[in-house]
């Protein structure tokens, strides 16, 4: 903060008015619009592409340098050097864990990993071909009728229980949404296993054989998980601030959440990719798409190239094409949607128009890939991407609580009929 202000002039106003002038740590410097009202004034920014919402010492993104750091950790090294559950032990605590911090967090979760039986027959209501989406909506809401006892949202000993409940179920409930779109059994969780392995074993698992997770690939989940565990004020985190800031419990928050990550234009991005390549078909239309893409006069764009946030690269991308090239080769996968991918990525990086206008493979172009190689169903990406922004979900949330936020109240700009008098019905 600062003592800095900037002062505003505005025709008919005899006098300009002074707003105060916050400093962050990183970033461009923030102008305090909130006393504007008391002028007879608020500012128009449709997107709240120039406003700051909230005060947050969790996740800071450059989008022009592409740099995303958590609590000040570069993503390349978490990635690198940490499993999920470290990182949503950095989210939600502030600093990494020890090793004995680790061994206590890790057991908590698994501890927590089993859903009530009473919550298992809640699937059973969904038909077999309901969006496993709209059956997490469901029962992530529904998690709070059954631990109604623990949601007093000021109490500090409610809030960890209840974040480590929800941390540790994501992954059940998830790999249930599979299972019963299947018409599989579900699987209880194995505690011996790590969190990631865990997910896995319930996905494909059954009770007729052992199923042995594959460390590449449980390798190339964990890192998809630290990769999408936050990304600061986007559209589902602040979902989840906006609804947490009327003093709603968290499993209705995270359920918020969950809910506005299935957009298309948010959750659904990997999915597009997918669907983009499927309907390329064979590696001998790439060339003609690509000249679709560069005519300006041809609404067609591809899909997993460039983003709104990072005017430079994805950081997270460069972490997810070596992840994507190890799972290839591990794998030995053939499929004709992955070799389109390839070819797509090598134009990509090397033609002189891509690279002009930074139209870069992102993190959405290859962890879609890497879903597609390890048999995760199209249906199921956006659930991935969820459960692991579940634990950024919790740390915005336990922080916003902590901050004793205020209910969030956009105003708006009015563009309606003036006041009218209601005609009696027969004149209408």
């Amino acid at each position: 903060m600062s003592d800095r202000k900037a002062r505003l002039s505005i025709d008919g106003c005899t006098q300009p008015i002074e707003l105060a002038v916050h400093s962050p740590t990183l970033g461009p410097d923030v102008i305090d619009v909130g006393d504007l009202s008391g002028h007879g004034f608020f500012t128009h920014d449709p997107g709240f592409t120039s406003t700051s919402s909230c005060e947050s010492k969790i996740t800071y993104i450059d989008g022009d340098k592409g740099v995303l750091l958590h609590r000040g950790y570069p993503i390349e090294q978490l990635a690198a050097q940490c499993s999920y559950l470290e990182v949503a032990y950095l989210l939600l605590n502030g600093e990494l864990p020890n090793a004995a911090q680790g061994a206590e967090f890790s057991s908590a979760i698994s501890r927590h990993s089993m859903v009530t039986e009473w919550l298992r027959d809640f699937y059973n209501g969904f038909r077999y071909d309901a969006h496993p989406m709209a059956m997490l909506c469901g029962v992530v809401g529904a998690l709070s009728s059954f631990y109604h006892d623990l949601l007093d949202i000021h109490d500090a000993e409610h809030q960890q229980i209840t974040t480590h409940r929800l941390l540790s179920k994501m992954p059940t409930l998830a790999a249930i949404a599979y299972k019963h779109s299947i018409g599989q059994p579900a699987l209880y969780p194995r505690n011996e296993l790590d969190y990631t392995s865990n997910f896995l074993y319930m996905m494909y698992g059954t009770p007729c054989e052992t199923y042995e997770v594959d460390p590449v690939v449980a390798r190339a989940m964990d890192r998809i998980f630290i990769l999408h565990a936050d990304h600061e004020q986007n559209a589902s985190t602040s979902t989840v601030r906006l609804a947490g800031s009327t003093g709603a419990n968290p499993f209705t928050c995270i359920a918020a959440g969950v809910a506005a990550l299935w957009g298309p234009s948010h959750g659904g991005a990997n999915e597009a990719v997918i669907h983009m390549l499927e309907e390329i078909g064979d590696i001998k239309n790439v060339d003609s798409v690509v000249a679709r893409a560069k005519d300006k006069d041809d609404p067609f764009r591809l899909m997993g190239f460039g983003h709104r946030v990072y005017k430079n690269f994805d950081p997270r991308a460069t972490v997810m094409k070596q992840t994507c090239d190890e799972v290839l080769e591990a794998l030995g996968v053939s499929d004709p949607s992955l070799e389109i991918a390839k070819r797509l990525e090598e134009i990509a990086l090397e033609d002189d128009y891509f690279i002009e206008k930074k139209l870069y493979p992102n993190v959405d172009f290859y962890s879609g890939i890497i879903l597609r190689a390890i048999g995760i169903p199209l249906n199921m990406f956006t659930v991935i991407f969820a459960l692991g922004r579940t634990a950024g979900w919790l740390a915005h949330w336990n922080e916003m609580i902590a901050e004793g936020s205020k209910i969030g109240r956009p105003r708006q700009l009015y563009t309606g009929p003036a006041k009218r008098d209601v005609k009696p019905l027969g004149e209408r």
